[in-house]
């Protein structure tokens, strides 16, 4: 069995650790010229029955890890090695205090509880969020978001014994944007040099809505499989400047109704992107007859085909006046609701 050598990497844009393979490039690492595209139920159940056997072969009776986030791509990664191999994959969720509403009790629910997947779950919320505090610099945070990551992982890889092989859920934009050095600015820092092990990757070869379609047809539920877009620095850069646990939740919070109220209002699935913003900066409002002098919630809503450009979503009138209405009585400490009009470019997608 070939050992890989590789170079572990931290994406600031997906929560992956990836690897780098140094010198090896094999036939089954590219996407066939004239592979059919995965287009129905019956394409994508032949394509997990075939990656079944590759993993088997593969692994053998060989342990497996994987960080499994909650993003499509490590979800659709863990139920199929589920499949394939069952108990020899060990799953490690680690809960950075940054996630959306739900997010970390869905992981459990999904893998743990269902599934019945062997998860190791790692609430660090604390311990990444007291590295974050006072920073206020972007750059700076995602650094340690990314840093602090990679240092929960490696620890909770090292408690087990038998790990010779990691899966990860690259696919095939990942690959094509690596080789053109697009992708090479969010990656930064690695597991130490002595953790080397040799790569599971079944759904490299796939696009994302390919990847989609293999995750339904293994049973994860369409809130997981059809999740929109999330940054892997999660709420940290909706919450611009420096974070603070309260304004923190109001993020969260915020973000839980317009994501409710998207869903009851049919726009769930047909605009690409939605969530609020939280700025580090206070005005003057009134609640309860009282001068109220509390935070702002901004709601972005876009629609983009490639994310190099991005038009506003037009959400109707009536949705953003009962938006209005409940953020600012249901979250603590927010007086104000805001709609950025602004498209990709000028703005970018995410605040920071």
């Amino acid at each position: 069995m070939l050992q890989e050598c590789t170079e572990w990497l931290y994406d600031y844009s997906s929560d992956k650790i990836t690897a780098k393979t140094e010198g090896i490039e094999m036939a089954m690492d590219r996407r066939p010229e004239n592979m059919e595209r995965i287009t129905t139920p019956e394409l994508a159940d032949a394509f997990i029955e075939e990656q079944v056997a590759a993993v088997q072969e593969q692994v053998g009776r060989r342990k497996v890890l994987l960080a499994l986030s909650g993003g499509v791509d490590s979800s659709v990664v863990a139920a199929l090695l589920i499949r394939a191999i069952g108990q020899q994959l060990v799953c490690v969720h680690v809960n950075h205090g940054l996630l959306r509403k739900g997010e970390p009790e869905q992981v459990i629910e999904v893998f743990r509880n269902q599934m019945k997947a062997n998860l190791i779950y790692v609430d660090a919320s604390d311990r990444f969020l007291d590295k974050l505090a006072g920073v206020a610099e972007p750059e700076q945070k995602r650094m340690i978001i990314g840093g602090e990551f990679i240092e929960v992982f490696a620890e909770e890889a090292r408690k087990l014994d038998g790990i010779e092989c990691l899966a990860q859920g690259t696919i095939w934009p990942d690959i094509l944007e690596s080789e053109k050095g697009i992708k090479a600015h969010h990656n930064a820092g690695g597991l130490p040099e002595d953790m080397k092990f040799e790569l599971v990757e079944p759904v490299k070869i796939l696009f994302k809505d390919e990847v989609r379609l293999v995750g339904k047809q293994l049973g994860l539920p369409d809130s997981m499989v059809y999740r929109q877009p999330f940054p892997g620095p999660g709420l940290g850069v909706r919450c611009p400047g420096a974070i603070t646990r309260d304004r923190l939740e109001a993020v969260r919070e915020s973000d839980a109704i317009l994501r409710e109220e998207f869903a009851k209002n049919g726009l769930e699935g047909k605009v690409w992107q939605y969530f609020t913003v939280v700025p580090d900066f206070k005005s003057t409002g009134i609640k309860d007859g009282k001068r109220a002098f509390e935070w702002s919630v901004i709601i972005r809503a876009v629609n983009t085909t490639d994310a190099m450009t991005a038009t506003v979503e037009n959400v109707p009138y009536d949705l953003m006046c009962h938006l209005a209405d409940r953020i600012t009585h249901e979250v603590p400490g927010v007086n104000r609701v805001l709609y950025d009009f602004t498209p990709k470019p000028t703005g970018t997608i995410e605040f920071e």
